[in-house]
């Protein structure tokens, strides 16, 4: 059976840049290709301004996630934070919130493969490809749960390459006159019809391709120097946003208008096609693609360990999520219900589905910034300073007001499914604590990366 480890602590092997290499894994930089269209149709062709406002909003709470992964540097979860500064009944709900991320990124990731492979293969049925997809990544994952650091690091590097390659490409096609004509214009960032709700209808949009970044605080145990992790998780931020930044720029200088796109719901493809021609595009896809099956493995693996560490700690049911195959030595029940979940990319719109995890990111991060206000300012009456005031106060709400704003701006088909979650999970909730007259089990987030060896 799975061994639990508590008696030994992992080992401190990864320094600064080698842990901003997985929180950029885990952002899957070729994603900002992916949401070009929807991103320049929601924001009327200024998806640069769209990654720039996100950018800011994230760099608001990547500073609290600083903040509070000093004060808990076993635990990097919004849900411990809540948990531990609020209380823990709010936490489990935070925690709830964000589990509908975990479950619906690796049907993200079986959904743009299906758009991959329709582009090659338009006249093959979509069906057939998730299906085949979400089968050979639950294989994979009832079979072994090994991690994938080491090959997500070499597909960032390969996937920058390629993203340099395009910026090479579009400087090319800009000189010859393409899209603007020019490499230096401010259409992409501001134009006449540029109106703030549609900018912040884009943001909440490529919120989605900011999600990773938190994961850094889940490598606390195995930093070198603990130390590192701030400065990791705003580098990873910065990074992050530096390419999507620039890389949204180029596009959208290429490409002002998605009238020229066949299917706008994952453009990635046809940029590729359009800038360096069929070779580039088989190229472009296959990087983006390698990256995207590395990233499906890696999500399904850990929401898969998630729902064990939940089912083992009795906040789900035990004797299901709890499960341990005897042979494989894996959760092997919650890696089928994952799969069986990702097969829903049959049908959705990429849109659709980042909109519903950006509602538990948004939430989560929301949270993150109040802890710091509940931590430094109740708790530790950190404000007897303009310094404390300002970075224990005004910078934390500055942070949730801004992911408030890009809450309320989310999709109502969102926002309902949303709310719905929550409220399943509130009622769930009193079931458990029989209307709050017990304790709730612990939901153990970092539990699932730092005391389960499979």
């Amino acid at each position: 059976m799975i061994k639990l480890g508590t008696n030994t602590s992992l080992k401190r092997s990864l320094g600064l840049w080698a842990i901003v290499g997985l929180g950029l894994g885990y952002m899957t930089p070729t994603v900002v290709f992916d949401t070009f269209g929807i991103v320049s149709e929601e924001t009327n062709g200024v998806v640069p301004l769209a990654y720039l406002t996100a950018l800011l909003v994230m760099l608001l709470t990547a500073i609290s996630y600083g903040k509070m992964v000093k004060v808990f540097p076993s635990a990097g979860s919004a849900y411990t934070y809540t948990r531990e500064t609020m209380s823990p009944h709010l936490g489990f709900l935070v925690g709830w919130a964000a589990l509908l991320d975990y479950i619906l990124l690796p049907m993200v990731n079986a959904l743009i493969i299906r758009i991959y492979m329709v582009s090659v293969f338009p006249d093959v049925p979509a069906w057939i490809w998730v299906i085949s997809y979400v089968a050979v990544v639950t294989a994979i994952n009832v079979w072994s749960m090994g991690k994938t650091s080491n090959l997500n690091s070499l597909l960032v590097v390969f996937e920058i390459v390629l993203i340099g390659a395009f910026i090479v490409l579009a400087f090319i096609k800009l000189s010859q006159g393409m899209g603007q004509g020019t490499i230096f214009t401010a259409e992409p960032l501001f134009h006449s019809n540029v109106h703030l709700g549609a900018v912040l209808t884009g943001a909440t949009v490529v919120c989605f391709s900011f999600i990773g970044f938190d994961a850094v605080t889940m490598y606390a145990e195995e930093a070198i120097d603990e130390k590192t992790l701030p400065r990791a998780i705003m580098l990873t931020v910065l990074i992050g946003g530096a390419i999507f930044f620039v890389a949204g720029y180029f596009a959208q200088s290429l490409f002002p208008d998605v009238s020229g796109f066949k299917v706008t719901d994952d453009t990635l493809p046809e940029i590729g096609l359009y800038v360096g021609g069929t070779i580039f595009k088989l190229i472009f896809l296959s990087g983006a693609f390698a990256a995207t099956v590395a990233s499906g493995l890696a999500s399904h693996a850990s929401v898969s360990r998630l729902l064990y560490v939940m089912g083992r700690n009795g906040v789900l049911p035990k004797r299901f999520f709890g499960y341990v195959h005897p042979k494989f030595r894996t959760p092997a029940f919650n890696v089928i219900i994952v799969g069986l979940v990702s097969l829903l990319a049959i049908a959705p719109s990429l849109e659709l589905i980042s909109s519903f995890i950006n509602f538990g990111a948004l939430i989560a991060f929301t949270f993150v910034n109040l802890s710091v206000i509940a931590y430094f300012i109740f708790r530790k009456k950190r404000y007897k300073t303009g310094k404390d005031i300002f970075s224990y106060l005004i910078m934390p709400i500055l942070g949730a007001g801004s992911t408030g704003i890009l809450w309320v701006n989310l999709q109502a088909d969102a926002l309902i499914g949303g709310i719905v979650w929550v409220i399943i999970g509130f009622l769930y909730l009193l079931i458990q604590t029989r209307f709050f007259k017990v304790n709730m089990a612990d939901f153990a987030f970092e539990d699932a990366d730092r005391n389960t060896t499979l």
